[in-house]
């Protein structure tokens, strides 16, 4: 996928290569038809989150609506509520790590 046309706000992406593959983050903007605005709460946060090309991401299917809208009920949408929504998604990305690394 080289396009941002089926992405959208609040989706799980985990990047493909460098210093950060492996890790799980959420879209927090489409910017253009290449670029996307990801945030993880942890290193890349809602004040500073890392513009990505689309082509670098693993795209998941699963979509947190409540980030486009930042109502997320009982809790306060900031970097803790990211890295509380994305941590079942951390664990499948370091399986998926560790079984690239015994191969």
């Amino acid at each position: 996928m080289d396009s941002t046309r089926n992405l959208k706000v609040g989706q799980v992406v985990s990047s493909k290569n460098g210093r950060d593959a492996f890790k799980v983050f959420v879209i927090l903007e489409v910017i253009d038809e290449k670029y996307v605005l990801i945030a993880n709460g942890s290193n890349r946060t809602l004040a500073n989150p890392k513009k990505k090309k689309v082509n670098h991401l693993n795209i998941y299917k699963k979509v947190f609506d409540q980030i486009e809208s930042k109502e997320c009920g009982k809790y306060q949408f900031n970097d803790a509520y990211i890295r509380r929504i994305l941590q079942p998604y951390e664990k499948i990305e370091f399986e998926k790590q560790e079984v690239s690394i015994n191969e």
